[in-house]
């Protein structure tokens, strides 16, 4: 029996959860599914040029553990760029590290990443009665298959950002 799949921690989740080559129609295409975790390991090692150790730290997984993401998801690109497969954007055994905020009067929600500044106007109509979700609401929106633990996973970065 394989061991269970860790939580990874994710900081970022993409607006377009899907690519396609242009001129074929959807219905034709083979589909290739790169988990969330797969591509925040792109984003760190080739987005962010983040060494692997450093960017494993990020998300909560031993270095190997990362450079085995990091080559399926690799893998998984190059698959599409090659053969003239669809790419879709889903799924993983994930912990999002993001913010996600309400506009009151207009119910637009929108997240942000840790680190960056809280906004001040929603972007869809500019009102300035905005909130945070709640944590626990934040963390399993719907993205991937959504870490049941609410405690951080590693201590190195527990003691960078606040619980």
């Amino acid at each position: 029996m394989p061991r269970p799949i860790k939580c990874r921690r994710v900081g970022y989740v993409p607006d377009v959860l899907y690519f396609k080559p242009a001129g074929i129609p959807m219905r034709d295409l083979d589909e290739v599914e790169l988990s969330l975790d797969e591509l925040e390991s792109v984003r760190l090692a080739d987005l962010e040029g983040m060494y692997q150790e450093d960017a494993a730290g990020n998300m909560c997984v031993s270095r190997q553990t990362f450079a085995n993401i990091l080559t399926s998801a690799r893998n998984k690109i190059a698959e599409c760029l090659i053969r003239g497969k669809g790419l879709r954007i889903e799924g993983g055994t994930i912990e999002t590290r993001v913010r996600e905020f309400v506009c009151k009067d207009c119910s637009h929600a929108w997240n942000l990443p840790f680190g960056s500044q809280c906004p001040s106007v929603c972007p869809n109509c500019n009102s300035a009665v905005i909130s945070r979700m709640l944590s626990e609401q934040a963390s399993t929106a719907g993205h991937g298959n959504g870490c049941k633990r609410r405690k951080l996973c590693c201590r190195k970065n527990s003691q960078e950002e606040p619980s």
